[in-house]
């Protein structure tokens, strides 16, 4: 039947009911929107029952839409004040989960729409339902996505790079705006009158040539877990040596989720070194709290040969705050 028809634009669904006589229901064809096919119903008994529903299926079954929606019921004639609902947000599996009654002779002639505000997958293990349409996160993701895209290749390529980076076995080109951008050691390189801006060269001599392109990921926004991980304790002496403190704390957040008997020396150095408190506060507690001292008993001799006093005296205070008598 042709007042059967609903058409949709966006997230708008409209159904133009041609001839609705009393004590009469209806139910219209199925239309699209989301991932779901929808139907309205509507009743004439006391109220005008009008229902919003998915067609049952798989997807309406296993992957049930909330909604959050308005509806507005208008006579197709002149002059005649609309009926606009509430804002619904409903869990909508069958035609008993909505219904919006309206106090209302509505004969004849007229409009039924809904407006979607919102539609989001329900999960039927609990969990948070996930978005049917790009929300604005998403589309910072999409665009967040593609500008990494463009950087690493710009990184790859070479394109526009207008900086040579000599490391200890190599060399690499890169971007001064990046780099700028990223480390003010490096801006303030080529907004001064030094050999870097003159002669458009770093000397990064002492990092490897994959070390350095570990850097020059991380700072490019496209360095993989496992390049991190590898090249953790360069990365963390260019972070301070660069001045780039979102690496640092990141490497010493890294350093601290893998501490054992074997690196815990090794770490307590670099932390004092660096000035990383929790990565030296934790390396500390590795030892004193939890008793591994034991454990390296063999490498501390060499350790207190080469470590800095201050560090010595700490460490003493340590064992004095562990040990001391209850």
């Amino acid at each position: 039947m042709a007042d059967s028809k609903v058409e949709t634009i966006s997230r708008l669904a409209q159904w133009r009911i041609e001839n609705f006589g009393p004590c009469s229901y209806k139910k219209s064809d199925p239309f699209k929107l989301g991932i779901w096919n929808w139907h309205f119903s509507i009743e004439k008994n006391r109220y005008l029952y009008i229902r919003l529903f998915p067609e049952p299926s798989r997807v309406s079954k296993e992957q049930p839409p909330l909604a959050r929606f308005v509806l507005r019921v208008s006579s197709s004639g002149p002059g005649r004040r609309p009926y606009v609902s509430p804002i619904h947000e409903r869990l909508l599996r069958t035609s008993e989960d909505f219904v919006w009654p309206v106090d209302s002779t509505f004969l004849g002639r007229f409009i039924i729409d809904v407006e979607f505000l919102d539609l989001k997958i329900c999960p039927l293990n609990g969990g948070e339902a996930s978005p049917v349409w790009p929300a604005d996160g998403l589309m910072q993701s999409v665009s967040t996505q593609s500008t990494l895209r463009c950087l690493a290749r710009m990184l790859d390529e070479g394109i526009h790079a207008d900086v040579t980076i000599n490391t200890a076995d190599g060399t690499l080109r890169a971007h001064k705006a990046i780099l700028s951008a990223t480390s003010p050691v490096f801006q303030s390189m080529f907004n001064h009158d030094l050999k870097e801006k003159e002669s458009s060269t770093i000397h990064i001599e002492d990092m490897s040539l994959e070390s350095c392109m570990a850097l020059l990921s991380y700072l490019y926004g496209t360095i993989k877990q496992e390049n991190f991980w590898k090249h953790r304790l360069a990365l963390l002496g260019a972070a301070n040596k660069y001045d780039i403190a979102d690496l640092k704390d990141a490497c010493e957040e890294s350093l601290l989720e893998d501490i054992n008997s074997t690196n815990v020396l090794v770490r307590l150095r670099e932390a004092w070194l660096y000035q990383l408190n929790m990565l030296k506060k934790g390396c500390l507690m590795y030892l004193f709290d939890f008793g591994k001292i034991y454990d390296v008993r063999d490498e501390v001799n060499d350790f207190f040969r080469h470590a800095d006093r201050d560090l010595m005296m700490e460490m003493f205070q340590e064992v004095l705050t562990v040990w001391k008598p209850v």
